[in-house]
């Protein structure tokens, strides 16, 4: 069965009309993904599309778009910049979350994949992120056009020649350029991360791999690229891009895989949480106003293990409190916390064995917590923040006296 491929028209934040093509697997969608093409460029470009059906036959649905005054998007190139590229991808992934299913994935080429690394920490349901030939900042761009148009340190436009082709630029674009910080937002982003890159890459050089790299938090990875160029002009190379991208997100959104659209999640505000079981079989889904995840029991007791069981889930609430209060307090007192790994189990007890506790008989619940605390630290800030970890709001509930009322909703 063919490919299912349809243009889309969705608006930019500034109102002017953006075009895409969307691209569906005939059967099965795993997931949604968005491209961001490279600067200058369009969801036209060759590499672009050899890429886009080469996740679409492995049953991904691909939505590539030309941002304002590029390809048949409208709106002038010249008062474009960094900033309004971010605006277009929102409005990209708006439009998907509207009208599909919000993307699982972003992809970014070139000054692209330095976008969605910029923009992914905004979209909760983005479970990971790949660059091809990314830039480790947007400097590296400001510094190509000013060795190409040095005028421009002066005058307020000038005519730029790249690849061939010609482009107003104005000076705006270069001081928005100087202003962002992309390693920062890869650092804070909170997303799998997949890096492919040519070591002969003569565009964007590989030590801004290695850069975003360094930046980015577990999971991430590197593949190389061997001897493909920046723009990934030879099929074969796409295509290999294509297939290693693929198979590691599918790590990652397995269990995003086309279970529902965005009609099908349900509706709720701030502060609530549904969870929904299916008609047999322990596995579940939990919802949130912003967030989706999975829960289940292992397959020793009859699940599927397509998530954490419901004492895993009690632990990461702990757990996270326990390392987001750290990280308050340090922030508070200026102290060069650089990390918290808390490390949790639950377990039964029988009362007799707890020194600590009030009942004397039967079992009662244990959950031990193991604190790492990272960065140059004294010993008494150490034991300040152990004494901290009391503190989290979850912990004060798990030790206080909790009412838990149920009834029946129609």
């Amino acid at each position: 069965m063919p490919r299912k491929s349809e243009k889309v028209r969705f608006p930019s934040a500034q109102g002017t009309p953006l075009v895409g093509r969307l691209e569906r697997p005939p059967g099965e969608t795993r997931a949604y993904a968005l491209f961001a093409h490279c600067f200058t460029c369009s969801k036209d470009l060759k590499a672009v599309g050899w890429l886009s059906r080469a996740l679409v036959d492995r049953g991904f649905a691909v939505l590539r778009f030309d941002f304002t005054g590029l390809g048949e998007s409208e709106g002038d190139f010249a008062d474009t910049n960094f900033s309004s590229n971010l605006d277009d991808l929102r409005a990209a992934v708006d439009f998907l979350r509207q009208e599909y299913q919000a993307p699982a994935l972003l992809i970014g080429h070139s000054l692209g994949g330095a976008a969605v690394l910029a923009m992914a920490g905004e979209v909760a349901e983005v479970r990971a992120v790949a660059t091809v030939g990314a830039p480790s900042n947007t400097d590296h761009l400001r510094d190509t056009l000013l060795d190409a148009a040095p005028e421009l340190e002066s005058a307020d436009e000038a005519k730029v020649t790249l690849a061939g082709r010609s482009f107003r630029i104005k000076r705006q674009l270069l001081e928005d350029l100087a202003e962002d910080s992309v390693r920062q937002r890869v650092r804070e982003m909170g997303k799998a991360l997949l890096i492919l890159h040519s070591p002969v890459d003569e565009v964007v050089g590989i030590d801004h791999a290695r850069r975003i790299y360094e930046a980015a938090r577990h999971p991430k990875s590197f593949v190389s690229l061997d001897d493909a160029d920046h723009l990934l002009t030879r099929e074969r190379d796409a295509r290999y891009a294509a297939e290693v991208l693929a198979v590691w997100a599918s790590r990652y959104l397995e269990e995003e895989s086309s279970v529902e659209t965005a009609a099908d999640r349900p509706t709720l505000e701030a502060g609530f949480v549904q969870v929904e079981g299916g008609a047999e079989g322990y596995a579940n889904r939990v919802y949130t106003a912003r967030h989706q995840l999975a829960a289940d029991e292992p397959t020793s007791v009859g699940g599927t293990d397509t998530g954490p069981n419901p004492y895993e889930f009690l632990l990461a609430a702990l757990g996270t409190c326990t390392a987001m209060t750290l990280r308050m307090y340090a922030d508070r007192k200026e102290w060069p916390l650089e990390g918290v790994k808390v490390r949790l189990h639950h377990e039964k007890i029988h009362a007799q064995d707890c020194a600590d506790c009030a009942t004397e008989k039967g079992k009662i619940d244990r959950l031990s917590r193991g604190l790492e605390i990272l960065g140059p630290l004294s010993e008494a800030q150490r034991q300040r923040l152990l004494e901290i970890a009391d503190r989290c709001p979850v912990h004060r509930t798990l030790t206080s006296e909790t009412v838990i009322e149920t009834q029946l909703l129609p």
